[in-house]
């Protein structure tokens, strides 16, 4: 397992938290979420065999969210 850390932009509220939260928590290969507000991140523990950053990535933006850097 490793740990990928994310810068998540345009979160505001504790919803928000909770939709990133929910968004990543489904995909497969994802071990354990913990979503923050302030700062805005996500930590993601991940089976790297089954799922990668960009993967990752792309949920959030999906979700209607930003990752920065």
């Amino acid at each position: 397992m490793s740990e990928i850390v994310l810068s998540v932009t345009g979160m505001t509220c504790g919803g928000c938290v909770n939709s990133v939260q929910k968004v990543l928590t489904a995909l497969p290969g994802v071990q354990s979420v913990e979503v923050t507000l302030t700062p805005g991140q996500a930590r993601v523990v991940v089976d790297p065999a089954r799922i990668d950053r960009a993967a990752l990535v792309q949920a959030i933006v999906d979700a209607g969210f930003g990752v920065a850097g």
